[in-house]
């Protein structure tokens, strides 16, 4: 499977990690890459995990012919296309990997009119407008979105032993970063447990993005992006019966898994997750940005 890789937004790396997750890297030219902590996790990794049978990135753009050429030495992509659009033709399925959301349906939609497969990083699109537009996409499996932490390894436990906790009285995400790009991962990796989409939400501070979502069965969810701060991913869950505190810190098994679901996707045509939580989760993080301090908010699609 060829596959073009199409990046990059400010303080984004997945073009290369995701790039060296599927080709493999050269370990020289990725060091003075730029992205430190992707290739620190690299180098640490069983080298049998680097490189994905069957699939190769041929292709590669960015909006800077520098940063193109980097990644195409970096990662053993062999062609750098001039415009995007040049791609097609050429790979099998295109991966967009770049997470500033308002340009997501520019970006996507040629490739999409032209039959290839295409996955999106998070968050695929806010505004109703754009998501209307690539519901059929969506629908059909054309067209993936998500966060790699819907297959984070570090849940593994929990997902095959759901009930380890008793009844669940709390869950609470805390975030690097703001709502949109951020606070989805947590709703995404959620989402992967089987937890849902919220149905409502109240804004719970005027100054800062923390927010409290009522799941499906009424669980409350304390969602807390913390802007610039450390590295923070934690879900910590309080039942009945005890409490577990979890942090995400392995971003290449999460990549790996996500990179995986997508390009099986492709190949069976079957859904791991439904398109319609996808959408219903971008409901959510609209509804959870425009929701004014103290007000409840419900979430309907």
């Amino acid at each position: 499977m060829k596959v073009g890789m199409i990046g990059l937004s400010e303080g984004n790396g997945h073009p290369f990690s995701f790039s060296a997750i599927i080709n493999g890297y050269d370990a020289e030219a990725f060091s003075q890459a730029g992205w430190p902590v992707i290739f620190d996790y690299l180098e640490k990794q069983d080298k049998a995990e680097i490189g994905l049978e069957g699939v190769e990135v041929s292709h590669v753009w960015t909006q800077d012919p520098a940063i193109s050429d980097h990644l195409s030495r970096s990662c053993f992509i062999p062609n750098i296309a001039r415009n995007p659009e040049d791609m097609i033709g050429d790979v099998d399925a295109v991966i967009i990997a770049r997470d500033d959301y308002e340009n997501h349906l520019t970006m996507a939609l040629p490739f999409l009119q032209a039959g290839l497969n295409v996955f999106v990083d998070k968050p695929l699109a806010i505004d109703p407008e754009e998501l209307a537009v690539l519901v059929p996409y969506l629908k059909k499996g054309q067209l993936l979105s998500g966060s790699g932490f819907r297959f984070a390894q570090e849940l593994d436990e929990l997902r095959s032993q759901p009930d380890t906790l008793g009844p669940l009285v709390l869950v609470e995400a805390t975030v690097v970063n703001g709502l949109e790009k951020y606070g989805i991962h947590m709703l995404e990796a959620l989402a992967g447990l089987g937890f849902g989409v919220p149905k409502s939400v109240s804004r719970i501070s005027d100054h800062r993005d923390m927010f409290l979502f009522t799941m499906p069965d009424d669980t409350p969810l304390l969602l807390s992006c913390l802007g610039s701060v450390g590295k923070t991913f934690h879900l910590g869950f309080y039942g009945k019966y005890g409490n577990l505190q979890i942090d995400l810190h392995n971003n290449f098994a999460a990549f790996r898994r996500l990179l995986m679901n997508f390009f099986e996707t492709v190949t069976s045509g079957a859904f791991s997750y439904a398109p319609e939580e996808t959408l219903a989760l971008m409901k959510a993080i609209k509804t959870a940005r425009d929701c004014r301090p103290y007000e409840t908010a419900p979430i309907s699609w």
